[in-house]
Protein backbone atom coordinates (compact mmCIF):
# COMPACT_ATOMS: atom_id res chain seq x y z
CA UNK A 1 0.00 0.00 0.00
CA UNK A 2 1.39 3.65 -0.59
CA UNK A 3 0.93 4.55 3.11
CA UNK A 4 3.06 1.53 4.07
CA UNK A 5 6.05 2.57 1.67
CA UNK A 6 6.06 6.66 2.53
CA UNK A 7 6.16 5.37 6.09
CA UNK A 8 9.21 3.06 5.51
CA UNK A 9 10.96 5.21 2.79
CA UNK A 10 11.15 7.60 6.36
CA UNK A 11 12.04 5.59 9.25
CA UNK A 12 15.74 4.23 9.93
CA UNK A 13 16.05 0.42 11.01
CA UNK A 14 14.73 -0.05 14.33
CA UNK A 15 12.57 3.27 14.36
CA UNK A 16 8.80 2.62 14.83
CA UNK A 17 6.49 5.27 13.01
CA UNK A 18 3.64 7.50 14.03
CA UNK A 19 0.12 5.78 13.25
CA UNK A 20 -0.52 5.22 9.85
CA UNK A 21 -4.11 5.53 8.32
CA UNK A 22 -5.08 3.18 5.57
CA UNK A 23 -8.32 1.35 4.26
CA UNK A 24 -7.62 -0.82 6.43
CA UNK A 25 -7.65 1.04 9.56
CA UNK A 26 -4.95 2.60 11.83
CA UNK A 27 -1.44 0.57 12.42
CA UNK A 28 2.20 1.39 13.32
CA UNK A 29 5.24 0.24 11.16
CA UNK A 30 8.78 -0.92 12.11
CA UNK A 31 11.45 -1.21 10.03
CA UNK A 32 13.91 -4.06 11.51
CA UNK A 33 17.12 -3.85 9.97
CA UNK A 34 17.48 -7.77 9.85
CA UNK A 35 14.10 -8.23 8.03
CA UNK A 36 15.25 -5.21 5.51
CA UNK A 37 19.23 -4.50 5.15
CA UNK A 38 19.83 -5.02 1.55
CA UNK A 39 16.52 -5.66 0.51
CA UNK A 40 15.01 -4.12 -2.31
CA UNK A 41 12.06 -2.02 -2.82
CA UNK A 42 9.57 -4.71 -3.96
CA UNK A 43 10.77 -7.13 -1.12
CA UNK A 44 10.26 -4.85 1.26
CA UNK A 45 6.88 -4.32 0.23
CA UNK A 46 6.27 -7.59 0.43
CA UNK A 47 7.64 -8.25 3.65
CA UNK A 48 5.20 -5.20 4.81
CA UNK A 49 2.22 -7.16 3.46
CA UNK A 50 3.35 -10.54 4.92
CA UNK A 51 3.81 -8.83 8.63
CA UNK A 52 -0.08 -6.88 8.14
CA UNK A 53 -1.29 -10.34 7.64
CA UNK A 54 0.36 -11.58 10.67
CA UNK A 55 -0.92 -9.03 12.76
CA UNK A 56 -4.62 -9.17 11.08
CA UNK A 57 -4.28 -13.20 11.69
CA UNK A 58 -3.54 -12.57 15.37
CA UNK A 59 -5.86 -9.68 16.02
CA UNK A 60 -8.45 -11.65 14.65
CA UNK A 61 -7.73 -14.82 17.16
CA UNK A 62 -7.82 -12.39 19.91
CA UNK A 63 -11.02 -10.68 19.29
CA UNK A 64 -12.45 -14.76 18.79
CA UNK A 65 -10.92 -15.23 22.05
CA UNK A 66 -12.25 -12.24 24.16
CA UNK A 67 -15.49 -12.45 25.66
CA UNK A 68 -16.77 -8.74 25.56
CA UNK A 69 -16.02 -8.83 21.73
CA UNK A 70 -17.70 -12.24 21.16
CA UNK A 71 -20.53 -12.43 23.65
CA UNK A 72 -21.06 -16.45 23.22
CA UNK A 73 -17.92 -16.75 24.56
CA UNK A 74 -18.39 -14.39 27.30
CA UNK A 75 -20.96 -16.96 28.39
CA UNK A 76 -18.94 -20.01 27.67
CA UNK A 77 -15.33 -19.15 29.26
CA UNK A 78 -14.11 -22.76 28.86
CA UNK A 79 -14.75 -23.28 25.50
CA UNK A 80 -12.40 -20.10 25.25
CA UNK A 81 -9.83 -21.49 27.46
CA UNK A 82 -9.74 -24.88 25.71
CA UNK A 83 -8.56 -22.37 22.21
CA UNK A 84 -5.65 -21.40 23.47
CA UNK A 85 -4.49 -24.77 24.95
CA UNK A 86 -1.01 -26.07 24.25
CA UNK A 87 -0.81 -29.86 23.88
CA UNK A 88 1.56 -31.76 25.83
CA UNK A 89 3.99 -34.01 24.55
CA UNK A 90 4.08 -36.37 27.62
CA UNK A 91 0.42 -37.41 27.55
CA UNK A 92 0.96 -37.84 23.57
CA UNK A 93 -1.91 -35.27 22.53
CA UNK A 94 -2.97 -34.69 19.39
CA UNK A 95 -6.74 -33.45 19.16
CA UNK A 96 -9.21 -33.97 16.21
CA UNK A 97 -10.72 -31.31 14.71
CA UNK A 98 -11.89 -31.54 11.48
CA UNK A 99 -15.49 -31.75 11.63
CA UNK A 100 -16.02 -34.03 8.59
CA UNK A 101 -14.23 -36.56 10.46
CA UNK A 102 -15.40 -35.96 13.97
CA UNK A 103 -19.28 -36.15 12.07
CA UNK A 104 -17.95 -39.58 10.27
CA UNK A 105 -16.90 -41.00 13.84
CA UNK A 106 -20.33 -39.87 14.97
CA UNK A 107 -22.32 -41.46 12.09
CA UNK A 108 -19.96 -44.60 12.53
CA UNK A 109 -20.88 -44.70 16.44
CA UNK A 110 -24.82 -44.13 15.88
CA UNK A 111 -25.62 -43.19 19.66
CA UNK A 112 -28.93 -43.18 20.72
CA UNK A 113 -30.37 -40.98 23.67
CA UNK A 114 -29.43 -42.43 26.51
CA UNK A 115 -26.70 -45.00 25.67
CA UNK A 116 -23.59 -44.80 27.88
CA UNK A 117 -20.52 -43.63 25.54
CA UNK A 118 -17.16 -43.98 27.69
CA UNK A 119 -14.95 -41.64 26.29
CA UNK A 120 -10.99 -42.27 26.31
CA UNK A 121 -9.00 -39.11 26.23
CA UNK A 122 -12.15 -36.63 25.89
CA UNK A 123 -9.26 -33.57 25.28
CA UNK A 124 -11.09 -30.57 24.41
CA UNK A 125 -13.65 -31.95 23.77
CA UNK A 126 -14.45 -31.73 19.97
CA UNK A 127 -16.11 -35.50 19.96
CA UNK A 128 -17.91 -35.05 23.39
CA UNK A 129 -19.75 -32.08 22.52
CA UNK A 130 -21.25 -33.70 19.46
CA UNK A 131 -22.30 -37.02 21.37
CA UNK A 132 -24.10 -35.07 24.00
CA UNK A 133 -25.94 -33.61 21.44
CA UNK A 134 -26.99 -37.07 20.46
CA UNK A 135 -28.42 -37.04 23.81
CA UNK A 136 -25.73 -40.18 24.95
CA UNK A 137 -25.29 -40.65 28.88
CA UNK A 138 -21.29 -39.62 28.92
CA UNK A 139 -18.58 -40.99 31.07
CA UNK A 140 -14.84 -39.53 30.16
CA UNK A 141 -11.78 -40.20 31.57
CA UNK A 142 -8.79 -37.80 30.71
CA UNK A 143 -5.10 -37.76 32.38
CA UNK A 144 -5.02 -34.14 31.63
CA UNK A 145 -6.11 -32.00 34.97
CA UNK A 146 -6.34 -28.58 33.04
CA UNK A 147 -9.08 -29.93 30.40
CA UNK A 148 -10.49 -31.78 32.80
CA UNK A 149 -11.53 -28.94 34.66
CA UNK A 150 -12.08 -26.91 31.62
CA UNK A 151 -14.47 -29.79 30.45
CA UNK A 152 -15.84 -29.96 33.96
CA UNK A 153 -16.55 -26.22 33.90
CA UNK A 154 -18.23 -27.05 30.48
CA UNK A 155 -20.51 -30.08 31.12
CA UNK A 156 -23.41 -30.31 33.64
CA UNK A 157 -22.33 -33.64 35.94
CA UNK A 158 -26.31 -34.92 34.30
CA UNK A 159 -24.22 -34.74 31.11
CA UNK A 160 -21.27 -35.84 31.82
CA UNK A 161 -19.35 -37.95 34.96
CA UNK A 162 -15.39 -37.04 34.60
CA UNK A 163 -13.04 -38.43 35.86
CA UNK A 164 -9.45 -37.54 35.93
CA UNK A 165 -7.43 -40.49 35.47
CA UNK A 166 -4.59 -42.20 33.68
CA UNK A 167 -6.72 -44.70 31.23
CA UNK A 168 -3.90 -47.41 31.95
CA UNK A 169 -4.93 -47.13 35.62
CA UNK A 170 -8.32 -46.50 35.44
CA UNK A 171 -10.34 -49.85 36.74
CA UNK A 172 -13.22 -50.48 33.42
CA UNK A 173 -14.68 -53.33 35.74
CA UNK A 174 -16.49 -50.39 38.04
CA UNK A 175 -17.86 -49.50 34.35
CA UNK A 176 -21.85 -50.48 33.61
CA UNK A 177 -22.18 -53.32 31.58
CA UNK A 178 -23.13 -52.58 28.05
CA UNK A 179 -21.04 -49.57 28.43
CA UNK A 180 -19.75 -48.32 24.53
CA UNK A 181 -16.07 -47.23 24.89
CA UNK A 182 -14.81 -44.20 22.40
CA UNK A 183 -11.67 -42.35 22.19
CA UNK A 184 -8.62 -40.66 19.61
CA UNK A 185 -6.19 -43.13 21.96
CA UNK A 186 -2.65 -41.54 22.68
CA UNK A 187 -0.77 -43.50 20.42
CA UNK A 188 2.17 -44.02 23.07
CA UNK A 189 -0.68 -45.82 25.43
CA UNK A 190 -2.92 -47.46 22.78
CA UNK A 191 -1.69 -50.69 22.63
CA UNK A 192 -1.25 -51.48 26.07
CA UNK A 193 -4.69 -49.54 27.07
CA UNK A 194 -6.52 -52.50 23.81
CA UNK A 195 -5.19 -55.51 26.00
CA UNK A 196 -6.87 -54.05 29.13
CA UNK A 197 -9.71 -53.93 26.75
CA UNK A 198 -9.35 -57.06 25.85
CA UNK A 199 -9.28 -58.29 29.40
CA UNK A 200 -13.24 -56.36 30.21
CA UNK A 201 -14.67 -57.18 26.72
CA UNK A 202 -17.14 -59.09 28.81
CA UNK A 203 -18.21 -55.57 29.35
CA UNK A 204 -18.37 -53.95 26.76
CA UNK A 205 -21.05 -53.74 23.88
CA UNK A 206 -18.42 -52.16 21.33
CA UNK A 207 -15.80 -50.11 20.83
CA UNK A 208 -14.70 -47.14 18.46
CA UNK A 209 -11.17 -45.91 18.54
CA UNK A 210 -8.74 -43.63 16.54
CA UNK A 211 -5.76 -45.11 16.50
CA UNK A 212 -2.18 -45.68 14.40
CA UNK A 213 -2.94 -46.92 11.49
CA UNK A 214 -0.21 -49.41 11.71
CA UNK A 215 -1.64 -50.67 15.06
CA UNK A 216 -4.74 -50.88 13.99
CA UNK A 217 -2.98 -53.08 10.67
CA UNK A 218 -1.50 -55.22 13.36
CA UNK A 219 -4.82 -56.25 15.27
CA UNK A 220 -6.67 -57.30 12.06
CA UNK A 221 -3.83 -58.85 10.34
CA UNK A 222 -4.13 -62.39 9.30
CA UNK A 223 -1.92 -65.16 10.51
CA UNK A 224 1.22 -65.56 8.25
CA UNK A 225 1.63 -62.03 7.64
CA UNK A 226 3.88 -59.41 8.81
CA UNK A 227 1.70 -57.23 10.63
CA UNK A 228 0.42 -60.26 12.34
CA UNK A 229 1.74 -61.03 16.01
CA UNK A 230 0.35 -60.78 20.14
CA UNK A 231 -1.83 -57.91 19.44
CA UNK A 232 -3.72 -59.59 17.15
CA UNK A 233 -4.38 -62.88 18.48
CA UNK A 234 -5.68 -61.59 21.85
CA UNK A 235 -8.05 -58.96 20.14
CA UNK A 236 -9.40 -61.82 17.30
CA UNK A 237 -10.33 -64.08 20.28
CA UNK A 238 -12.47 -61.89 21.60
CA UNK A 239 -13.45 -59.36 18.62
CA UNK A 240 -14.61 -58.98 15.84
CA UNK A 241 -12.89 -55.75 14.29
CA UNK A 242 -13.39 -53.84 11.38
CA UNK A 243 -11.53 -50.90 10.08
CA UNK A 244 -13.52 -48.36 8.92
CA UNK A 245 -11.47 -45.67 7.47
CA UNK A 246 -8.11 -43.72 7.54
CA UNK A 247 -7.87 -40.05 8.79
CA UNK A 248 -5.04 -37.67 7.08
CA UNK A 249 -2.77 -36.15 9.59
CA UNK A 250 -3.82 -32.60 8.68
CA UNK A 251 -7.02 -33.77 10.77
CA UNK A 252 -5.45 -33.13 14.62
CA UNK A 253 -3.35 -30.65 16.28
CA UNK A 254 -0.65 -31.35 16.22
CA UNK A 255 -0.41 -33.53 13.28
CA UNK A 256 1.34 -36.41 14.16
CA UNK A 257 4.02 -38.13 12.36
CA UNK A 258 1.52 -41.25 11.46
CA UNK A 259 -1.89 -41.45 9.42
CA UNK A 260 -4.11 -42.65 11.65
CA UNK A 261 -6.92 -45.30 11.27
CA UNK A 262 -10.45 -45.43 12.65
CA UNK A 263 -11.48 -48.74 13.95
CA UNK A 264 -14.77 -50.89 15.31
CA UNK A 265 -14.61 -53.91 17.89
CA UNK A 266 -17.45 -55.87 18.61
CA UNK A 267 -16.85 -58.31 21.09
CA UNK A 268 -18.28 -62.05 20.47
CA UNK A 269 -18.96 -63.15 22.99
CA UNK A 270 -17.11 -66.08 23.03
CA UNK A 271 -15.83 -67.99 26.46
CA UNK A 272 -12.57 -66.66 28.49
CA UNK A 273 -9.40 -67.98 27.02
CA UNK A 274 -7.91 -69.94 29.56
CA UNK A 275 -5.45 -68.70 32.19
CA UNK A 276 -2.19 -69.72 30.39
CA UNK A 277 -3.32 -68.13 27.07
CA UNK A 278 -1.56 -64.49 27.67
CA UNK A 279 1.39 -66.15 28.78
CA UNK A 280 1.77 -68.25 26.33
CA UNK A 281 1.14 -65.63 23.41
CA UNK A 282 4.54 -63.49 25.41
CA UNK A 283 6.76 -66.33 25.19
CA UNK A 284 5.38 -67.61 21.62
CA UNK A 285 6.24 -63.75 20.13
CA UNK A 286 9.33 -62.64 21.70
CA UNK A 287 10.64 -65.22 19.93
CA UNK A 288 8.49 -64.98 16.77
CA UNK A 289 11.71 -65.88 14.14
CA UNK A 290 12.46 -69.20 16.12
CA UNK A 291 10.05 -72.73 15.68
CA UNK A 292 6.80 -73.04 18.00
CA UNK A 293 9.64 -75.99 19.47
CA UNK A 294 11.94 -73.73 20.79
CA UNK A 295 10.05 -70.51 21.06
CA UNK A 296 7.47 -72.83 23.39
CA UNK A 297 10.20 -75.38 24.95
CA UNK A 298 7.89 -78.01 23.83
CA UNK A 299 9.36 -81.21 22.46
CA UNK A 300 8.46 -81.83 18.56
CA UNK A 301 6.46 -84.93 19.63
CA UNK A 302 4.78 -83.03 22.08
CA UNK A 303 3.69 -80.52 19.62
CA UNK A 304 2.68 -83.43 17.15
CA UNK A 305 0.43 -85.08 19.61
CA UNK A 306 -1.28 -82.09 19.68
CA UNK A 307 -1.79 -81.26 15.88
CA UNK A 308 1.10 -78.42 15.38
CA UNK A 309 4.11 -78.60 13.08
CA UNK A 310 7.01 -78.07 15.22
CA UNK A 311 8.74 -76.38 12.33
CA UNK A 312 6.03 -74.03 12.40
CA UNK A 313 6.82 -70.23 13.48
CA UNK A 314 4.49 -68.53 15.80
CA UNK A 315 2.89 -65.89 13.14
CA UNK A 316 1.64 -69.16 11.21
CA UNK A 317 -0.80 -69.98 14.03
CA UNK A 318 -4.80 -68.58 14.11
CA UNK A 319 -6.12 -66.91 16.92
CA UNK A 320 -8.43 -70.78 17.23
CA UNK A 321 -4.91 -72.83 17.49
CA UNK A 322 -3.63 -70.78 20.45
CA UNK A 323 -6.33 -71.02 22.13
CA UNK A 324 -6.40 -75.12 21.53
CA UNK A 325 -2.54 -74.80 22.49
CA UNK A 326 -3.17 -72.86 25.83
CA UNK A 327 -5.69 -75.36 26.67
CA UNK A 328 -3.69 -78.24 26.27
CA UNK A 329 -0.73 -76.88 28.24
CA UNK A 330 -3.07 -76.18 30.84
CA UNK A 331 -4.49 -79.73 31.32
Amino acid sequence: MPEFERAMDALAPGEVSAPVKTPLGWHLIQVLERRTAGLTPERRRLQARLALRERKAEEAYQRMAAPAARPHLGRDPARAALMRHRPRKRFGQHFLHDPAVLERIVEAIAPAAGELLVEIGPGEGALTRRLAARGARLVAIEIDRELAARLASEFAPAQLELHCADALEFDLARLPAGARLVGNLPYNISTAFLFRVAAQSERVRDCHFMLQREVVERMVAEPGTPSYGRLSVALQVRFAMTRLFTVGRGAFRPPPAVESAFVRLVPLGAPAPPAAFAALLRRAFSARRKTLRNALGLSATELAALGFDPGARPEDLSPADYLRLAAACAR
